[in-house]
């Protein structure tokens, strides 16, 4: 699925949920896009691997292969912004734009 419908339908589903559970709305949207992105390099849909492939005229096989490696690096970094919340709040709130 594309990025912005994908957006239109989850974050009005899963916004309420994520306030009631006390998770910080900026926080929710950095896993939100994180997320997204990492769908646009994950196969068979990712819209990314298509564009890479029409730009490079390299076979669609080597650009996952070389891709996955960053899967990898962005799964991880994904955790990380998951589960210590810090690491997307702390910029927004020292500028004062913390929402709890």
């Amino acid at each position: 699925m594309e990025q912005i419908p994908a957006m239109l339908i989850i974050v009005p589903i899963l916004s309420p949920m994520a306030q009631k559970l006390g998770i910080n709305p900026i926080h929710f949207g950095i896993i939100v896009v994180f997320n997204l992105m990492i769908g646009m390099i994950t196969p068979p849909m990712g819209m990314a691997l298509y564009i890479m492939k029409a730009i490079s005229d390299v076979p669609m096989k080597d650009i996952i292969i070389s891709s996955m490696k960053f899967f990898w690096v962005l799964l991880f970094a994904l955790l990380l912004i998951t589960f210590i919340p810090i690491l997307s709040t702390f910029i927004p709130s020292k500028l004062g734009l913390s929402m709890f």
